[in-house]
């Protein structure tokens, strides 16, 4: 029985997709690359924003197009979109032969040969998974035995009887590998509909983590960067000192792991000792991704977030102040409800001042069940394509710009890949697959190495290193 698995959206649902072949593989599936060949096609959604739902969509429809050929029987839906809409999905998408939910994931197996034997699951109905663990953050990790979050221990009941209670199989070759360290969200964003259909906040014991960690690295990884939907916030859950601080080195510890990134770090959350760690413990490269969303403080409100220019800068300043080559990334949202051309104009200086390495500028969209979607003042979308489209404009401007700046810098930078006579690499101020590449021209280089570079050239945010 062939199975492919097709991955949307974030390095989390990466991470969700590893556990599920881990369990496809051993209920007797084999895994392979491309659709074509498989008997059944699991689509991991993501359902973040509009964009990516359609994705996720189009996504399940070219994969149910391959059951013409005879091949291909079977197409779930499985991910952050099957788990928001359930039945909805399925209703709408009779191509899909099923739409599962995280509590599906502990006997995938089961459920899909099922499918092929020409069953047909009953299709999940969505639910708050906020409402799954307590309020309080301290007694998440007892209750958290009778709930399923994908990435951290089954639970009992629906862990399987015998075997590890939390699986992973590598389905990528590279050097680096996202780590999740906690799932969920306790924030209240009001443009944010994550933490519904993610659950609260819920971090992984530490000696998990460092457990994995020392496994990616028996599986040739070289990078592990630490992923979840708010970083910050690691340990506030556990018992003891569990903390960010606390777990940096505990990773930085496993011999043959040369690089530990972190991102998804919340701004109001980020704290003098938590800076501390990450510029100071070794290992770990100087890279901050920093959720900043907005920078006027009116719009931040109604987004149910903290700052203020002076704030985002004040961080940004003590960072570089440190490790003045750090790699600072953001993302923030144009046209929120509300905004006003004088926000969108701080919005724009903060982008200036802050100089940062990567950008992403997205347009404002409802999702339901947020407040956002019934907040007063909305934006016209034309109105808000034009304000993205302008920041987007400053923003390459100003990232091509820091690129450049860069360029007499020496480094060492992770290779990655060989292509047309050069190797292409990361430098520490990138992240995996978005935030821009190093290539060296004419050198062939082992997968995996850390080789010194000085930087000589920069195209874009892309980099041109050569051999020190």
């Amino acid at each position: 029985m062939k199975v492919h698995i097709s991955t949307l959206g974030c390095a989390r649902n990466d991470v969700d997709s590893e556990e599920l072949a881990a369990r496809l593989e051993q209920g007797g599936f084999e895994l392979v690359d491309e659709a074509a060949e498989a008997e059944t096609v699991v689509v991991n959604t993501c359902g973040f924003v509009e964009q990516a739902k359609k994705d996720s969509i189009d996504t399940l429809l070219a994969a149910a197009d391959l059951k013409a050929s005879g091949r291909t029987r079977a197409v779930v839906a499985v991910g952050c979109m099957a788990e928001r809409y359930g039945v909805q999905l399925a209703e709408e998408l009779p191509e899909a032969d099923a739409v599962l939910g995280f509590d599906d994931y502990a006997d995938i197996a089961d459920k899909l040969r099922g499918i092929l034997a020409g069953q047909k699951p009953e299709s999940h109905i969505p639910r708050d998974r906020r409402k799954l663990l307590p309020l309080s953050p301290s007694a998440r990790p007892a209750a958290a035995a009778s709930v399923a979050v994908p990435g951290h221990a089954m639970p009992e009941g629906v862990a399987p009887a015998s075997g590890p209670r939390a699986w992973r199989r590598r389905m990528a070759s590279g050097p680096s590998s996202p780590l999740k360290i906690a799932s969920g969200c306790d924030r209240r964003c009001s443009f944010c509909a994550i933490p519904m259909f993610r659950g609260s906040y819920l971090s992984r014991p530490m000696d998990d983590v460092v457990a994995e960690a020392r496994w990616l690295v028996e599986e040739g990884v070289k990078e592990v960067f630490l992923v979840s939907e708010n970083t910050s916030s690691y340990g506030k859950d556990l018992a003891g000192q569990a903390s960010l601080e606390a777990l940096l080195p505990k990773l930085a510890a496993i011999d043959g792991l040369e690089w530990l990134r972190v991102s998804y770090l919340q701004p109001a959350e980020i704290r003098p000792s938590m800076l501390e760690a990450m510029l100071h413990t070794p290992k770990v490269v100087p890279y901050f991704d920093l959720s900043f969303q907005h920078a006027a403080p009116a719009v931040l409100r109604r987004m149910r977030r903290f700052g203020d220019p002076d704030s985002f800068l004040s961080i940004i300043e003590k960072i570089r102040g440190v490790a003045p080559d750090a790699g600072i990334r953001s993302n923030v949202i144009a046209g929120f409800p509300g905004e006003t051309d004088a926000d969108v104009a701080i919005l724009r200086q903060f982008i200036i001042d802050a100089n940062l390495d990567v950008l992403g500028v997205f347009a404002y969209s409802d999702e339901d069940g947020t407040e956002g979607e019934n907040l007063p003042h909305h934006v016209a979308p034309d109105e808000i394509e034009e304000r993205r489209a302008m920041l987007a404009d400053v923003s390459v401007e100003v990232c091509e710009s820091r690129a450049a700046e860069r360029i007499g810098d020496a480094a060492v930078v992770l290779v990655e890949d060989n292509v047309d006579g050069a190797a292409v690499a990361r430098g520490p101020h990138q992240g995996p697959e978005t935030d821009g590449l190093v290539t060296i021209p004419g050198a062939t280089l082992s997968i995996g190495e850390l080789v010194p570079v000085t930087y000589v050239d920069a195209i874009g945010i892309d980099l041109v290193g050569e051999i020190r």
